[in-house]
């Protein structure tokens, strides 16, 4: 049975939207420096009730928005929007790489430790599914150990790959161009997916490296150049 969000195969070889879900509501200026740096269509989800979130409601709102592309879409999720992400993957079970196409998710709370924000309790247990798309999961390597280790938890159980950044939330433009950049790869691997006839992910072998240094590694693979 084919699942009501699926779109056709040939429609998988269109431009893919990128649907932007933000964290808070102060993120006007994450989306225009993301706008500005990588060209592509893009669509902010309202989210809404941020005092007061509400999970169902904004996964309905996510999915409704994926919905309306009727095109390939990859998202780009920043704070509390990486727990919506998770949960419509978790409630929709969609097909691998259909409709979503890739995941890149900025600087996701510490769910590890539930007391540093009172709006955690509002998403109830953490999902543990893999994501259903190829996706690079960013956190800020200045970060406490403790939240780190709560991205590294989260990168395992999303099947993520793991990356340190100085900016994972995009509020800089140097934040804004590293996004471009992994936005990019998920778009390159999209499109040699559709070339061979099945999803392909590309995971460079994890050296015997630190965090920060496995993240410029990785980098240096896929663009050869520096950070």
């Amino acid at each position: 049975m084919t699942h009501y969000l699926q779109i056709d195969e040939a429609r998988l070889r269109d431009d893919p939207l990128i649907l932007f879900v933000p964290g808070s509501e102060k993120s006007d200026l994450q989306v225009e420096l993301l706008r500005e740096t990588a060209p592509y269509d893009w669509h902010c989800v309202d989210l809404g009730m941020w005092d007061n979130p509400h999970r169902n409601t904004w996964v309905n709102k996510l999915n409704l928005a994926i919905h309306q592309a009727e095109r390939p879409v990859i998202l780009v999720a920043q704070g509390f929007g990486c727990l919506v992400a998770a949960w419509w993957a978790e409630f929709e079970q969609p097909r691998f790489g259909n409709p979503v196409i890739g995941a890149l998710l900025l600087a996701p709370p510490d769910v590890e430790r539930p007391g540093t924000d009172d709006r955690l309790a509002k998403f109830g247990a953490c999902p543990k599914s893999p994501l259903p798309c190829p996706s690079f999961l960013v956190a800020h390597h200045r970060d406490a150990n403790g939240y780190l280790r709560s991205a590294r938890t989260l990168a395992r159980r999303w099947d993520c790959r793991f990356i340190l950044a100085d900016d994972p939330g995009g509020a800089g433009r140097s934040g804004a161009e590293f996004a471009r950049r992994l936005l990019d790869q998920l778009v390159r691997e999209h499109r040699i997916g559709i070339r061979a006839e099945r999803p392909v992910v590309v995971y460079p072998p994890r050296p015997s490296l630190p965090e920060a240094s496995y993240a410029q590694a990785l980098l240096t693979a896929r663009f050869g150049q520096q950070a």
